[in-house]
């Protein structure tokens, strides 16, 4: 196997054409060198991070609303029925309202149409790595909202945060992390992000962090493996996008997509199976798969109470309230800057 490439190479060699150059833009450069890295290590990853272009972004929309895909769901039943308790503590004359991966903005609708029913003027700054999501957002607030101000960054969360840090702003500032986007990261590596958030906020400013609570293995499965095959189509998509944006030469229909659950963490884990022996390139690198090899893509920690006033605390935050659905499927944690 060869090495990946010096990070600072623009050109590679033409997967389908030995020995032509092959040029990428210098925006593909990050997602170049995390699949090179990941695919070279013993246990081959990639980022979860790359399954969201467009096609992803709206594929996972389309999961979102389905019957099994409870996190969505009962995420929105809470904000439903907390709403007005969630936005006290910022409801003043002025806020800004921070929602990192923000998706299509749905859920922190249901937050600003609270605000500004108090008559607060507030200020919604989305932060998404896709620029369709942060499109979707803002047109949705503008159509709902109208009187709301917009200043959508399109960044990974953490410049995202310096650069509104940066900016400053009236009021104080409630940042959403919901949809149990934190799972999506190993808990070290959460607490390290939570500090992280800690670290851009000041005093009177509050994060409201969604948390998906362990439950009976059956409803994680069918939300993790739908029986229509959208989580499929989801995972696979990542394989399409590495063709298109890296030429790559990988072939769909020689991978499956693989749930599974690991009891130790706890988490959910989604996988890119090989149904066969197979070569992969990648930029003109190329990799050998064997039968039933996988490349990891996706986990989804699930969490149990102390657990996540572990986090509140090691990451520097006070914890103001917990709420939850009537389940106890899921909860939002709401956290203040003391």
């Amino acid at each position: 196997m060869q090495p990946p490439p010096d990070p600072g190479a623009t050109a590679f060699e033409h997967p389908a054409r030995p020995g032509a150059p092959l040029a990428l833009p210098a925006a593909a450069q990050p997602f170049l060198r995390d699949v090179l890295t990941g695919l070279s290590r013993p246990q081959r990853a990639i980022s979860s991070r790359w399954l969201y272009d467009a096609r992803g972004s709206l594929i996972f929309q389309w999961i979102s609303q389905l019957p099994d895909y409870y996190p969505t769901r009962v995420e929105r039943e809470i904000l439903e029925a907390r709403a007005d308790e969630i936005v006290a503590p910022v409801a003043r004359e002025a806020c800004t309202v921070v929602d990192l991966g923000a998706g299509d903005g749905h859920k922190s609708q249901l937050l600003l149409d609270r605000l500004v029913a108090r008559g607060v003027a507030v200020t919604y700054a989305p932060i998404d790595v896709s620029p369709a999501a942060l499109d979707e957002a803002c047109d949705r607030v503008r159509r709902h909202t109208p009187g709301v101000a917009l200043h959508p960054t399109c960044a990974e969360y953490e410049p995202g945060l310096r650069r509104l840090a940066a900016r400053g702003g009236r009021g104080p500032r409630l940042v959403l992390f919901l949809g149990s986007s934190i799972g999506n990261l190993e808990h070290a590596a959460a607490l390290d992000f939570l500090g992280a958030l800690r670290r851009t906020l000041r005093r009177g400013d509050h994060a409201l962090v969604g948390f998906d609570r362990v439950k009976p293995l059956a409803a994680l499965r069918r939300a993790y493996d739908d029986p229509q095959g959208l989580t499929r189509a989801f995972n696979l998509n990542l394989l399409h996008r590495m063709n298109r944006e890296l030429g790559a030469d990988f072939e769909p229909a020689a991978f499956r997509h693989r749930a599974t659950w690991d009891p130790r963490r706890p988490a959910m884990e989604s996988w890119l199976e090989s149904t066969r022996r197979q070569l992969v390139r990648v930029a003109g690198f190329a990799f050998r798969l064997e039968r039933g090899e996988r490349i990891h893509t996706e986990i989804s920690c699930k969490y149990r109470p102390a657990q996540i006033a572990s986090f509140a605390r090691g990451a520097g935050f006070a914890e103001v309230r917990r709420f939850h659905d009537p389940r106890r499927w899921f909860a939002d944690a709401l956290w203040r800057v003391g």
